[in-house]
């Protein structure tokens, strides 16, 4: 690879840190708001990217993406920031905005930035709100501990709840197999197009 290849992807490096830093960052921020200290006080309330790194959702997963996609596209995550659901003032009903704050970051970023694309029409900038749009995606799918794993559980009755948890030491196989099955592209890119044609902007080819 030349020089620009390797820039390319140190730029995307940079994005990628961003975006999963200010995606955790938001769940710290509401959760703190509405009455759980939890993220503060581990020290995850913070914008610097090495208090957010996860062995595998922010190296291993989306470096299998990209090599898989022959770096086309790649998808990942921080390490979830802790949330104590029983500090906050209404848990049941928290819980859902807690989780709902990272993806929600992601679409107004990926809105932000496709405003910018219009007068700027930079391949990286178009890459970094596919980034944030599949970010934000990927978050919202049910598996522990996904974001939207945390919004399914604060709807679910106590029963269910209760049983549904139990998923989350294997949230990071279920992935994997739907990574290896296939079944993670079905659900990711038709996602990503729809938010595409939403702000306006090419959608993504693989």
């Amino acid at each position: 690879m030349d020089f620009s290849q390797w820039l390319f992807i140190a730029f995307g490096v940079v994005i990628f840190l961003m975006t999963v830093t200010i995606h955790e960052y938001c769940h710290g921020l509401l959760a703190n708001r509405l009455g759980d200290s939890t993220a503060r006080d581990a020290g995850r309330l913070s914008l610097n990217p090495l208090r957010h790194i996860d062995p595998f959702w922010t190296i291993l997963l989306p470096l299998l993406l990209f090599v898989s996609t022959r770096g086309q596209f790649a998808i990942g995550m921080a390490r979830p920031v802790p949330v104590n659901f029983l500090n906050l003032r209404n848990p049941k009903r928290d819980m859902i905005w807690v989780a709902l704050a990272g993806p929600l970051a992601n679409f107004v970023l990926a809105s932000l930035l496709a405003f910018l694309f219009k007068f700027f029409p930079f391949q990286i900038l178009l890459y970094a709100i596919y980034f944030n749009i599949g970010l934000g995606v990927f978050n919202l799918i049910p598996i522990p501990p996904l974001d939207g794993s945390r919004v399914l559980l604060g709807l679910l009755p106590p029963s269910l709840a209760s049983f549904y948890v139990r998923l989350e030491p294997f949230g990071f196989v279920i992935v994997l197999a739907l990574y290896f099955s296939g079944a993670l592209y079905t659900v990711l890119i038709p996602a990503i197009h729809l938010m595409c044609r939403l702000l306006g902007i090419p959608k993504i080819e693989l």
